[in-house]
């Protein structure tokens, strides 16, 4: 499977797999049993002091029509932050992924990406009073640049899946009218390409209204801004 490493170069490449899989830290996602299979989150530190991310898997499948015999979610993913990089979508940075089977045939995979440095899951930054301290043109910004976010993830047929607010992050920097404002996304283990943009944005956007803490007003303000950078408008998006 493909790999692409910006850590453990000191590693050879193929012991990469086992170098990573080693490596343990806290549990920021307990391992959960679906899909067949175990998927959990941790979070380490590389040889070099850098924060990482490791998701790993045991016979954590998916299928489709192009593998319907299952293939690990992660490289789902991994095809997904590859090609959402590619659309000028701000995604986790891509450390190591592979997957492999063991004596019993049975799949283990590893995705491992950077911590977005900087940022802050939007609900937490809301909490901790970001929307107060920067004021209404900085926050009108910060729903501006998420919009052109998922509305550039939809034109390139790409559809998150699983899009609620946890998946959205933000970084604001500087200070007044001035900040400026970075968007993340993350977790696109159910990420796929639709036939269509329009698809893909139907269900995102649904989704996202219907698992998002938004009032109306700053609802409205972002359906806005996204039908504007989408170029389309998407039905039931508001009332």
């Amino acid at each position: 499977m493909a790999v692409e490493c910006v850590a453990g170069s000191h590693v050879a490449p193929e012991d990469k797999f086992d170098y990573f899989w080693r490596q343990q830290g806290e549990w920021v996602e307990e391992p959960n049993r679906r899909r067949g299979g175990e998927s959990g989150v941790q979070r380490v530190m590389s040889a070099n002091g850098r924060l990482l991310y490791s998701k790993r898997q045991t016979g954590h499948i998916y299928r489709s029509w192009l593998h319907p015999f299952g293939r690990p979610t992660v490289l789902r993913e991994r095809d997904a932050i590859k090609g959402l990089r590619l659309l000028d979508v701000r995604v986790p940075e891509l450390v190591f992924c592979e997957a492999r089977r063991d004596a019993d045939h049975h799949w283990k995979a590893l995705l491992v990406t950077a911590a977005l440095d900087g940022f802050d899951e939007i609900e937490h930054w809301y909490a901790a009073g970001g929307r107060e301290r920067y004021g209404e043109v900085v926050h009108e910004r910060v729903l501006k640049e998420l919009a052109g976010t998922l509305a550039r993830m939809h034109k390139g047929r790409w559809q998150h899946g699983c899009l609620y607010i946890k998946h959205i992050f933000v970084r604001v920097m500087g200070e007044g009218d001035s900040a400026t404002v970075d968007v993340a996304l993350l977790d696109f283990e159910k990420c796929r390409q639709r036939l269509t943009a329009h698809r893909a944005a139907s269900h995102d956007m649904r989704q996202l209204r219907r698992h998002s803490s938004w009032s109306d007003s700053d609802w409205q303000k972002l359906s806005y801004f996204y039908e504007t950078a989408f170029g389309s408008a998407i039905k039931g998006l508001t009332k």
